[in-house]
């Protein structure tokens, strides 16, 4: 189990973080929010790598707007998690997570995001340089910036089902991205690696997982 800490981003903002896993790991991993902020299941993800002996920061992007903030999967949650992010700006998001990467200076860093994550663990490899490696799960804003250039290896995971992200943006970004290795799971749906959620699939995010547990100990060692 972690921790939860202040941190300051360059332009001054304090906001949480949950931390977790040894202070003197070699490699840590930044560990980005669905769009429900760092709530059990972030905290549960951000456990599970720390438990694989990473060093793990999870920082509360919604502090900006509204602090504590933490929600479930309902339809009332969505709205609420959609309309606070919307609230933010892409320089503060980045603001957030560049501060995060630096309460690891010193260790080399990953970065992993879900949902409106999937995006920002996009934006770590393309805006910052930061990161040796980021995998981004679902991200349905990476099509709108797929044609950005990262900095460090990159892998993607789709559902094949989701109602969010079509097809047509996959191949888009494989197309844009031909290095970055975009992963499609037959008939999985938004928010498959969350077992909060009832597009939960059990087979798909045990592959998912496995992959991003493969990518990070080949790319942070």
């Amino acid at each position: 189990m972690g921790t939860t800490i202040q941190l300051t981003a360059a332009d001054g903002h304090r906001f949480a973080a949950y931390v977790a896993g040894p202070a003197d790991a070699k490699a840590g991993i930044v560990v980005v929010q669905e769009i429900f902020g760092v709530n059990h299941h972030i905290r549960d993800m951000a456990d599970r790598f720390a438990a694989l002996g990473y060093a793990v920061v999870a920082p509360a992007l919604f502090d900006r707007t509204e602090r504590n903030v933490e929600l479930g999967y309902t339809a009332d949650d969505i709205a609420k998690g959609r309309d606070t992010r919307m609230k933010l700006s892409d320089p503060q998001v980045m603001a957030d997570i560049e501060a995060a990467a630096a309460h690891m200076a010193g260790k080399k860093l990953g970065i992993v995001g879900y949902c409106f994550g999937g995006t920002v663990a996009w934006w770590g490899s393309t805006r910052s340089t930061s990161f040796a490696a980021a995998s981004c799960w679902y991200g349905g804003g990476i099509a709108g910036t797929k044609d950005e250039r990262p900095h460090c290896a990159v892998q993607m995971h789709f559902g094949e089902k989701d109602a969010s992200i079509p097809m047509t943006d996959v191949d888009a970004i494989r197309a844009a991205q031909p290095a970055v290795d975009a992963y499609v799971y037959m008939g999985a749906q938004h928010g498959f690696g969350c077992d909060e959620r009832g597009s939960f699939s059990a087979p798909d995010y045990e592959l998912a997982q496995t992959r991003t547990i493969e990518f990070f100990a080949k790319t942070l060692g």
